[in-house]
């Protein structure tokens, strides 16, 4: 994976609290569960989509080319705190089923069930207006940010690349 005029290794400044778990590199579902708040996933889109330019490359594809991609808001006490974008190319039979989860938590499997699964590098961003996710973020946003705290990072399977893409929502401060 590479950095792009959105993307770098380093994490926007942010409170202590939200920096600790945008960086952290363990799964955000275990981490959300932790909180003791009702954790659940709202599924806001699955099916076929295409490469935004910053996705350009990240899991063997082009801009424009179709991926298989799946939107999901994490809910804790049924207040959206994070929302995500996770893509893999379109027919692929390794990440296919693991998207077709339904309301199901993509770490669980990405942290768990399959130890063949290896994490690359997160990069970080602060997502605005000009990102494509933006609209994606502002749609489950309480309070309409500026912008938003973003990671990204591609895991691994048998050769082929998903990259999941995590939002993080200003309103997950008060549940830390």
């Amino acid at each position: 994976m590479f950095a792009d005029r959105y993307w770098a290794l380093t994490p926007p400044p942010l409170s202590p609290a939200m920096q600790s778990c945008l960086t952290d590199d363990g799964s955000l579902t275990e981490r959300l569960i932790a909180t003791g708040r009702d954790f659940t996933v709202r599924v806001l889109y699955q099916g076929p989509s295409v490469a935004a330019p910053d996705e350009n490359g990240l899991i063997g594809v082009e801009t424009g080319a179709p991926v298989l991609a799946r939107h999901v808001a994490l809910l804790l006490d049924g207040v959206a705190v994070v929302v995500a974008r996770s893509i893999a190319r379109h027919g692929c039979p390794q990440w296919e089923p693991v998207l077709a989860r339904g309301s199901r938590s993509l770490g669980l499997t990405l942290f768990g069930e399959d130890s063949a699964i290896i994490r690359e590098p997160l990069h970080y961003c602060a997502l605005s207006t000009g990102h494509p996710l933006f609209p994606l973020a502002r749609g489950q946003d309480l309070e309409d940010a500026p912008r938003y705290a973003a990671r990204r990072s591609n895991f691994l399977s048998h050769g082929a690349a998903l990259n999941v893409c995590e939002v993080f929502l200003p309103v997950l401060e008060s549940f830390l």
